[in-house]
């Protein structure tokens, strides 16, 4: 017996000694979402709660300052938490953060709620990327019934993460029907959060003994001592988390244009042309991360095409403007939101001066390209018709001639004495035919 009690010790030991120290020791996850929510965002969250469960991390916390983002990513991201076998905590920090829209469903799914002083819930209400206003017929009424639908299924969505947590399904109620917002201590009293703490340390010493439900089961956290492991995000989710903006994409689409743009006036350049292929080829990436209008795209190239026609068409401006006005139009219409979502263009603080910019840059190629093209030919064979030159030899009636500091084989209907000056008439291939001048020199 004792031989065999031996032998099981010495296998615990060997078991024990081929297990990573890191992976016995005791910890808690912590990730950063700081931006908008979207793809990229909901991706490194679901991570984060598999890693989480996988190496058995005591809890998960997620510190969260967010204006809002895309249902879908939302939907993703909620369903993780809710049905997470690891405690997750949602903090939002620092002070001055807020969770506005989809942050707010993310911090309601949270098994623990937690606000630093100075930051902002609520506001979860949809938001239509379609616009308002104009006289009403049954497109407007469809975008209506549409934005309708979008209001209850939302709310409903929110009141259902609100129950299962516990949370107060009144204001998450109308947080999406009217727009609510509170402060954090308003937050904490109406029971939309759990706690009201300055920062990471005294969250952890505020949860610990707290108690919650982790599929049916009741879990005390015991995280006093525990490492804390930052989980970062990978270079590719931050390359796709960056590009995940609108305006991002709309900037790298109007830099990869530019970049082309003049490349194709100035051949040769090379740098330009690069970059611009590099610009256009990450705003292709973000226009398959975000929902993109083939409607916008189009009417933005139509501007660039009509603002290029201007080089080639005298239209005294005219269509220099339009292609201004289809430019910001197209901007306008370039992401086409079908869901929640507060991502967008601002039109006064991105697009006008975007769009001016480039009008800018354009109109002096125009200007440049147009003063080349009326001006008078100063290079080729064509340029030496009716220059006065040098009889370098007599012609009778074949010989050379010096014109614009070059030796031509010449011809002349009439014998030309040597030093003589000569005016060409035409140019025969390599060939110039010459005359007396008509004028004296």
């Amino acid at each position: 017996m004792s031989s065999l009690r031996q032998m099981l010790a010495g296998a615990i030991a060997l078991a024990l000694a081929l297990v990573p120290a890191t992976a016995l020791a005791e910890h808690i996850n912590l990730i950063r979402i700081d931006g908008s929510v979207n793809p990229a965002s909901s991706d490194f969250l679901q991570d984060a709660v598999a890693q989480s469960e996988e190496d058995g991390a005591l809890a998960l916390i997620i510190e969260l300052d967010t204006p809002g983002g895309l249902l879908a990513a939302t939907k993703d991201m909620v369903q993780a938490m809710l049905n997470a076998r690891v405690p997750v905590v949602v903090f939002i920090s620092p002070q001055g953060a807020w969770a506005a829209s989809a942050g707010a469903f993310i911090t309601m799914a949270a098994h623990v709620a937690a606000m630093a002083p100075g930051t902002s819930i609520g506001a979860a209400s949809p938001i239509s990327a379609t616009g308002g206003g104009g006289e009403r017929n049954e497109e407007a009424e469809r975008q209506e019934v549409g934005a309708e639908k979008a209001e209850k299924f939302t709310a409903a969505f929110i009141e259902a993460i609100a129950s299962a947590r516990d949370r107060n399904v009144e204001w998450a109620r109308k947080a999406v029907r009217e727009a609510d917002a509170v402060t954090a201590d308003e937050a904490l009293e109406l029971g939309v959060i759990d706690l009201v703490v300055p920062n990471r340390a005294a969250l952890l010493e505020a949860i610990e003994g707290r108690e919650v439900t982790i599929e049916g089961e009741v879990v005390v956290l015991a995280l006093a001592g525990a490492e804390i492991r930052v989980i970062e995000m990978s270079f590719t989710t931050q390359l796709f988390d960056f590009l995940s903006s609108p305006t991002v994409a709309f900037l790298l689409l109007m830099a990869g244009m530019l970049g082309l743009y003049t490349e194709f006036n100035q051949p040769g350049l090379l740098l330009p042309g690069i970059a611009g292929a590099v610009c256009l080829l990450l705003a292709g990436i973000a226009f398959q991360i975000l929902p993109f209008s083939w409607v916008g795209l189009l009417v933005l190239l139509l501007g660039v095409g009509l603002m290029t026609a201007e080089i080639f068409v005298s239209a005294f401006g005219l269509l220099f403007a339009l292609g201004l006005a289809c430019m910001l139009l197209g901007g306008s219409l370039l992401f086409d939101m079908p869901e929640v979502s507060d991502l967008g263009i601002s039109f006064w603080t991105v697009l006008v001066p975007v769009v001016a910019g480039f009008g800018a840059f354009a109109a002096i190629v125009i200007v440049a390209v147009g003063r080349t093209i009326m001006s008078a030919q100063t290079a080729g064979v064509s340029e030496l018709i009716g220059m006065i030159g040098k009889a370098s030899t007599v012609l009778s009636p074949d010989g050379k001639v010096f014109v614009r500091g070059e030796y031509w084989s010449a011809s002349a209907d009439e014998e030309i004495a040597a030093d003589e000056p000569v005016e060409v008439t035409a140019v025969e291939g390599l060939r110039i035919r010459v005359r007396r001048p008509s004028a004296p020199h």
